[in-house]
């Protein structure tokens, strides 16, 4: 029964959490499965790592002590104290870009009761008093059907705290845990938490924009090889190459993926190889770049299907067929481009078949 015996329900709420641990720390594995299954493959988010945790009993006592303690005994109105706990399992999303947090909250929805929301992503508004931001809170129940299916038996009886963050706000939060005497404190070291606080907000945004930038850049048509683009393996009518920007990933990735339609270039691999091909011949255009591709890219693909008849588990990927284009154009420049055995075979080929 509750009770006003504070001794008596901490007592209580010791025992309950030691008996129920292990079913505790079930229902958390549990949670963060799903929710890894339910986030990680959508396609919509970038999630850095799903993590949960079980409230620490004495961890919780001092939260019921400050938040709920005071007005209960006030009121004189009996308590347990577990009920008041209600992120005893908690599950914590860090996202990469600051508008991910919504769409993690929308995707849960299909599993998920929500209960409550608690969103902390606005910025200090009080700054003699407060420190950065936390992220956005859901307390959350599995839905019925969800409840229903036996996988979800060891979670089906709990409810979770979800915690959605950024990188950003993660490590905000880390640091800010850090710092002691928050409300004692002079105000000019107040002041100079909340500077840092909206600095790190500042970086979240930065960080989104970026991605924007990003991806806006990678839709632009590129301007003076657009029209020098025919179909791979045709021989274009002969055109000098004309100057333009100096070839990066952006407009390395516009020109591969034509000639390279069914390849995926993974954004790092890019970034290091467009950085090998400046190593190899510094101020290399996108025109430049284009125009060596189309004139031997077809001499290089008869060579891979000759290597792949002798190499059936060899591998000739998009990135192979490039390095022979490079070397082709220009075997002294971008000797580097081949290791000593494939330029060997590749010289090999050429002088048995000819170089056209």
């Amino acid at each position: 029964m509750p009770s006003l015996d504070f001794e008596r329900e901490e007592a209580r709420f010791h025992a309950f959490h030691d008996q129920n641990l292990p079913r505790l720390q079930e229902a958390c594995a549990s949670f963060v499965a799903l929710l890894t299954a339910l986030l990680t493959p959508s396609g919509q988010v970038d999630v850095a790592k799903v993590e949960g945790r079980v409230k620490d009993k004495e961890e919780s006592i001092r939260k019921f002590t400050r938040k709920y303690r005071p007005a209960l005994e006030e009121a004189n109105e009996p308590y347990e104290i577990a009920p008041y706990i209600t992120d005893l399992i908690g599950v914590r999303v860090v996202c990469l870009y600051e508008d991910e947090l919504e769409k993690v909250a929308q995707l849960v929805r299909s599993h998920f009761d929500v209960m409550d929301v608690t969103d902390k992503v606005a910025a200090v508004e009080n700054t003699e008093a407060s420190f950065g931001y936390k992220g956005l809170h859901l307390d959350l129940r599995l839905n019925a059907a969800q409840r229903a299916l036996p996988e979800h038996a060891a979670c089906a009886a709990y409810a979770v705290e979800l915690q959605v963050r950024t990188i950003i706000q993660d490590s905000w939060s880390v640091l800010d845990h850090k710092i002691k005497y928050k409300k004692s404190i002079p105000g000019q070291l107040k002041r100079r938490i909340n500077v840092l606080s909206a600095l790190f907000e500042l970086a979240d945004r930065e960080f989104r924009q970026i991605r924007d930038a990003t991806a806006a850049e990678l839709l632009q048509a590129p301007d003076e090889t657009a029209e020098a683009l025919p179909e791979p393996g045709v021989q274009a009518p002969e055109k000098a190459p004309t100057g333009g920007s100096e070839l990066n990933a952006f407009t390395f990735l516009k020109i591969a993926n034509h000639f390279f339609k069914d390849f995926e270039f993974e954004p790092s691999k890019v970034d290091s190889f467009v950085d090998d091909i400046q190593g190899w011949s510094s101020g290399m255009t996108r025109a430049r770049f284009n125009a060596l591709l189309r004139e031997t890219i077809a001499v290089v693909k008869r060579y891979k299907l000759h290597f792949e008849e002798q190499n059936p588990q060899g591998s000739f990927n998009a990135y192979t067929v490039i390095r022979h284009c490079l070397y082709l154009s220009n075997n002294i420049a971008f000797r580097p481009a081949l290791r000593n055995v494939a330029r060997e075979a590749f010289e090999a080929w050429l002088q048995e078949h000819g170089r056209t």
